[in-house]
């Protein structure tokens, strides 16, 4: 195993110009694709996974659960541990209306997502999380046998570790009492009591798929049309529309084919969520009718110290929040976190859908009761408090 990650060719390297949340991408893209889609609609309800969970949400009235990304411990599992043990302790019903689930917004496994490493960094970290884990890929995720410099990995193709570990339909013991899961593909719907969770997978590159109108660009726009009206829409990408981190930057081409599909179905997202940059940003976007949500939390378990983190642009560390981004007036950040490890745990209720961050320090205990920030929607306005 290598000590650092393979550095992209410097015709990869997206430029960054300060004050914009959105990167210029290289002219030259990598497409992966990923594995053969099977037959199917690629809808997988939570109850046939939770039985009881529509009776629950209707007696709690709200359904709450877990999302972060970029938890792969490649460096040493100590901060990926340290959230797992946060969340696990918000199982508990000491933290009000416990969790149902996690969900993983990608790059589960790093470099290069071997499926031989799924053990150590996935299954060991959250052998006491004792509830579904369901996931989108991530670039490491399909990351394989393909950059320069990166050791054999022995898999057959791009993304064969998460879908062995993800989409699995034969649901096989793994590890202690996790299964793997049998999602039915890397992107996918999950329908829940209160809302519905569009899950795409951005490639390698930031980008949905080789043209712009079919594959998975053309079923997004399908499930965009398919979630009904009275149900919270959250979309999941591991790639970030926006940034204003001095790493990476927002990716122009997913931002610019889910603008194209909210458009083409009719439909604006309740939020949108990401990850990738190794730290959490809290975007609000002025979009039609509504205020959304564009939320990073990619400070899951990969950075292992602050050290590690992916900074704020100098411009925006140094200036009051909310700041308005140069290239786009709509949009605004309105919070950041770059010295913590961290998670999200959301709330959809009826009339409320909330975001709530819990930082993680990289010494010390977590405050598992008390959010860092929280984002609030209600009928379509977002909110951050704290």
């Amino acid at each position: 195993m290598r000590k650092q990650p393979a550095k992209l060719p410097s015709f990869a390297k997206p430029k960054i110009q300060p004050g914009n949340a959105v990167a210029h991408e290289p002219a030259h893209q990598i497409f992966y694709d990923p594995p053969k889609l099977p037959v199917g609609d690629l809808v997988k309800a939570l109850s046939s996974v939770l039985p009881s969970i529509g009776a629950t949400a209707a007696k709690n009235k709200k359904l709450v659960f877990h999302m972060l990304g970029d938890t792969g411990g490649v460096y040493g599992t100590e901060a990926q541990d340290a959230v797992a043990a946060a969340m696990v302790k918000q199982l508990g019903s000491d933290s009000g209306v416990p969790p149902e689930f996690f969900y993983h917004l990608g790059d589960v496994v790093y470099f290069n997502g071997q499926s031989n490493l799924y053990t150590p960094q996935f299954y060991e970290p959250y052998q006491n999380y004792d509830a579904p884990i369901f996931a989108i890929p991530g670039n490491h995720d399909g990351d394989s046998k393909v950059m320069k410099g990166d050791p054999a990995d022995n898999d057959p193709y791009s993304l064969f570790g998460f879908m062995e570990n993800f989409c699995d339909q034969t649901a096989t013991p793994q590890f202690k009492h996790r299964n793997t899961m049998n999602q039915p593909y890397c992107y996918w719907r999950l329908t829940a009591p209160f809302v519905q969770i569009i899950g795409l997978y951005s490639n390698v590159d930031g980008n949905l798929d080789k043209s712009g109108d079919s594959g998975q660009y053309g079923w997004f726009v399908d499930q965009l049309k398919a979630v009904p009206s009275d149900k919270w829409l959250i979309v999941a990408v591991h790639h970030p529309c926006y940034s204003l981190d001095s790493a990476h930057g927002g990716y122009p081409d997913i931002l610019d084919s889910l603008d194209a599909a909210f458009k083409a179905a009719k439909k604006q997202p309740d939020a949108v969520l990401s990850g990738h940059v190794h730290n959490m940003q809290i975007f609000s976007r002025e979009f039609g009718s509504k205020t959304v949500p564009y939320i990073i939390c990619g400070n899951g378990g990969y950075a292992h110290n602050e050290k590690s983190m992916h900074q704020m642009q100098k411009l925006v560390a140094g200036s009051q929040l909310p700041f308005q981004t140069l290239n786009d007036k709509s949009v605004s950040l309105t919070a950041f976190d770059t010295a913590h490890s961290g998670f999200f745990r959301v709330t959809a209720g009826q009339s409320e859908l909330t975001f709530d961050y819990f930082a993680v320090p990289f010494d010390g205990e977590a405050d598992t009761l008390n959010p860092y920030k929280t984002v609030t929607v209600q009928a379509g306005r977002a909110k951050t408090a704290n």
